[in-house]
């Protein structure tokens, strides 16, 4: 794998993102990794605290609103994390819990798809209840993952 590792880490994507100086670079990618994370877990938190009972007040169906927010969030997330991936594809893909963050970010995109259903009214509401406790602590790891990749890689750079 490493030459795969030198080759991406070669690119002039991979090289601008990782080295320049512009604000435009890595900070502009991983802010941008930020607000699309807020417009994930903000509506999906949402969502879950009014099908637990926590927001009273909020008719389950108008949320259904924030589903194109939420897959936009997602757009931007995906696209940011392929950029901060490309920067350090060594650091990111020798990294376990890399893997883990995207599992846990898939058993979170799978919840709230689910939740969908029952806010239409097609799931009994024990089963709503499950799963916005799983949307909620899915996006809370992913969260935490996420942070902790900073600092828990074993690898930088496939040179190194």
């Amino acid at each position: 794998m490493d030459p795969l590792f030198a080759w991406l880490e070669a690119t002039a994507a991979s090289v601008w993102l990782r080295e320049s100086l512009s604000v435009f670079a890595f900070p502009t990618v991983l802010l941008l990794h930020t607000v699309g994370l807020a417009f994930v877990a903000g509506p999906c938190f949402a969502m879950s605290l009014t099908l637990l009972g926590a927001i009273r007040g909020v008719r389950p169906q108008t949320l259904l609103r924030l589903y194109p927010l939420v897959w936009a969030g997602f757009a931007l997330n995906l696209a940011t994390g392929l950029g901060l991936m490309l920067a350090y594809p060594t650091k990111a893909l020798t990294n376990p819990l890399f893997y883990g963050k995207l599992l846990i970010v898939g058993i979170g995109l799978a919840a709230f798809v689910r939740l969908r259903r029952h806010l239409g009214g097609d799931e009994p509401v024990p089963v709503a209840v499950r799963l916005a406790c799983l949307s909620s602590a899915a996006w809370i790891l992913a969260i935490f993952a996420g942070r902790f990749l900073a600092y828990t890689y074993t690898r930088l750079l496939a040179s190194h």
